[in-house]
């Protein structure tokens, strides 16, 4: 097998996005075949209930307590306590939304950004994620 030695790259990859709920790191570069963020979720906040219609993603809880809130197979929102360093699979098509205990820090994993994510509740009224709003800073939400 060759590789382009060329293509090798040590410089850290990191990009900040504000969130009213905290932030996310992602810690990957843009054209990589996945993407990898660090959610920091303020303690009583909770993100949107959102599916993607493109995107998989697995979730794990790194520190603090949060619930998540997952479709089952019948279609139900089912509120699960995560249990840390376990891993959470959404599929593309299952709702679901994270609410943080405490302050907690989820990894997120998935495949690259793709597609739109629809929002069914949004305590902060923003629209859905669509691949265009997704190239402004802070994904096109203002914190002030």
């Amino acid at each position: 097998m060759e590789f382009n030695i060329k293509e090798f790259n040590l410089v850290p990859h990191q990009r900040r996005v504000e969130k009213p709920w905290g932030h996310e790191i992602i810690y990957t570069p843009e054209k990589a075949p996945f993407t990898g963020k660090l959610l920091f979720i303020k303690s009583g906040f909770r993100l949107s209930l959102q599916y993607h219609d493109k995107k998989e993603e697995c979730l794990m809880l790194f520190s603090g307590k949060a619930k998540i809130f997952l479709d089952d197979h019948n279609g139900q929102l089912k509120e699960i306590s995560m249990e840390p360093h376990r891993g959470y699979h959404v599929k593309p098509g299952q709702k679901h939304t994270i609410q943080a205990v405490t302050d907690s820090h989820i990894m997120e994993s998935s495949m690259p950004e793709c597609g739109n994510t629809f929002r069914i509740n949004d305590l902060y009224n923003r629209p859905h994620e669509t691949e265009e709003l997704r190239k402004l800073e802070n994904r096109g939400w203002n914190p002030d």
